[in-house]
């Protein structure tokens, strides 16, 4: 960089970066002395989000406040020198800091993870001392003490039997609409795309050969197998996990484009937005129709979501990491099978996952990985991000491949998550896992497999916490707004990614709805802090529970077109059923 200018201008106001989609980047003026030339490309920064130690030791002063650590004395330290906070919801600061006060920003990184941890009795972090905090299996589903009844007169947190049927399983659901878009045929085995038999719902589809789950199986619906192997069952309990599978991936689609257009924006802006189209409560798309100029002025949409995610603009599902890291799994569970590895976990994301398709603990984790550090070091060496929402939205697919066995489901979203995560961003996964393999067996209702789920995170945890303050209060409040403002009154002062306030927000959401998916859904958004990631969790488990995709509403599928964009290799354009079958086929594997 010699040569390069002297001190950097001032940066201009730029709206936030999204952590969800990788965008063009930031480059600003180095700070170093000499003379001061007109700056070139040649001698220009690359401003790199979520990983820049100036920004990162805002982050972890935070964390040791919420962790235990008595950082006064590093807090002080950075303040004196010049230090700016973290910023509160892109990730980077507008400018690059100086290099003596980057240095600083290292050292403090250093000497804040020497801090002796505050107890770790109430928030344990090796996998032993976790497993310690369940309860006896036979108990499970029903630790939690009683609250108020939610809206539709059931108590959210009442005990009952793991596994009985919910009391809305005698509902009728609506026939195929026509006009859904039709599933396609896939590659077999074989690698040849194989004709669809007469009535069924595939139409043509590019081969998708790395999704094709290699020699476990042909795609669903399709022609007939190869020589020497038996065809897919069309009907029984791997058919029917195969229908709920597809339900479930199409609501985790559905949920997180909800939420994309919103992403980042604060909680007023988004009652604003929706109120503006006359769209509140929350109940269908967002759409830029009919609102007023100045109200669009004040809240701007996430600028690299709304060209694909408000109404007017959805053609499929266009790429999003709450979409890609489930891929993932499935890419996992295809080459390793349920006694995966986080060293697998590890391989793989080096092999298949773009580094600028990262954020936050993933990429800090991702950056570990090169600088040659291993699991567990991945999740703790400079990761102020270790208890945030990204392990939560990998643990679907956990839960969906181990249907009623929700201890299982957890063990393997420990793995994933042990990765990156730490502490409440692992209990939040273990939540949302064992929830959904609950949810999975289709014998469960909403409230059942949360109160499950909840038997998997160590019970005096502040996320074990959120997680009940939320469900109790959706259980006591008809209006959900004030079930949000609670929300948002009592854990309003983590960051909006942090995985306490998202997960308690995911389980008062689904509470209130009471397993409707529109109501899940769009509790789930209109709540604010993480709109996408708390969209799909939530979409997920409710799509999974009303037992096919028939039964979810055509407005929210039939603009995906049964189409998924991705960058994870060999998935690019996909469909919800394909996707569904392969994922079966894993559940399957012993």
């Amino acid at each position: 960089m010699t040569g390069c200018a002297g001190p950097a201008p001032a940066a201009p106001a730029r709206p936030p970066e999204s952590h969800d989609a990788p965008g063009p980047a930031r480059r600003r003026s180095p700070r170093e002395p000499g003379p001061d030339p007109e700056p070139g490309p040649a001698c220009e920064l690359l401003r790199l989000t979520w990983a820049q130690p100036e920004d990162l030791v805002g982050h972890e002063l935070r964390q040791a406040g919420q962790d235990g650590r008595d950082a006064a004395a590093a807090l002080r330290t950075w303040l004196a020198a010049g230090g700016h906070p973290a910023p509160e919801r892109a990730g980077s600061s507008p400018t690059p800091a100086p290099p003596e006060l980057r240095a600083l920003a290292a050292r403090l990184l250093d000497d804040l993870a020497q801090l002796p941890p505050g107890s770790t009795a109430d928030e344990p972090l090796s996998w032993p001392a976790i497993r310690a905090t369940w309860p006896p299996a036979g108990t499970r589903a029903a630790r939690a003490p009683a609250a108020g009844a939610p809206p539709a007169g059931r108590d959210p947190l009442r005990p009952a039997v793991l596994g009985a049927a919910p009391a809305h399983a005698a509902s009728t659901r609506p026939e195929r609409d026509p006009r859904r878009p039709a599933a396609q045929p896939h590659p077999g085995p074989d690698g040849r795309i194989h004709e669809p038999q007469p009535g069924s719902r595939n139409a043509p589809r590019p081969a998708h050969p790395a999704a094709a789950g290699g020699e476990r199986g042909t795609a669903p619906d399709s022609g007939p197998p190869p020589a020497g192997q038996a065809p897919l069952p069309r009907t029984g309990p791997e058919a029917a996990l195969r229908t709920r599978l597809e339900a479930a991936w199409l609501g985790r689609a559905v949920g997180c484009l909800l939420g994309k257009p919103v992403e980042k924006l604060p909680l007023e802006g988004i009652r604003a937005l929706a109120r503006g189209a006359g769209n509140w409560p929350l109940n269908d798309w967002f759409s830029e129709r009919g609102v007023p100029p100045e109200l669009l002025a004040a809240h701007p949409w996430n600028r690299r979501s709304a060209p694909t995610s408000l109404a007017e603009n959805i053609d499929g599902m266009p790429e999003d990491d709450d979409l890609n890291y489930p891929l993932l799994g499935l890419l996992l569970l295809q080459r390793h099978g349920k006694g995966f590895t986080t060293a697998d976990v590890a391989r793989l994301w080096l092999d298949e996952l773009p580094a600028g398709r990262t954020f936050t603990a993933e990429r800090i984790a991702y950056r570990n990985l090169l600088l040659g550090l291993e699991p567990p070091a991945t999740a703790t060496h400079h990761n102020p991000f270790r208890e945030w929402i990204g392990a939560l939205i990998r643990a679907d697919v956990h839960g969906w491949t181990n249907p009623g066995d929700p201890a299982a489901a957890a063990a393997q979203a420990y793995r994933d998550a042990a990765l990156t995560h730490t502490g409440n961003g692992v209990y939040a996964a273990l939540f949302v896992a064992a929830a959904t393999a609950t949810a999975a067996t289709g014998r469960s209702d909403v409230h059942t497999a949360l109160r499950t789920g909840l038997a998997f995170v160590p019970p005096r945890s502040r996320l074990a916490e959120a997680v009940r303050f939320g469900i109790r209060a959706a259980g006591r409040e008809s209006d959900f707004d004030l079930v949000v403002d609670r929300l948002h009154a009592r854990y309003g002062h983590y960051h909006w990614v942090h995985a306490v306030p998202n997960t308690a927000l995911i389980a008062a959401a689904l509470t209130h709805a009471d397993g409707d998916f529109t109501r899940s859904v769009c509790r789930a958004v209109s709540g604010g802090w993480d709109t996408d990631s708390n969209g799909a969790t939530a979409g997920a488990l409710a799509g999974l529970l009303t037992g096919s995709p028939d039964a979810l509403p055509h407005r929210w599928t039939a603009p995906l077109k049964n189409r998924l964009a991705t960058t994870v290799p060999g998935f690019d354009g996909i469909g919800f059923d394909t996707l569904a079958h392969l994922t079966a086929q894993e559940a399957a594997r012993s």
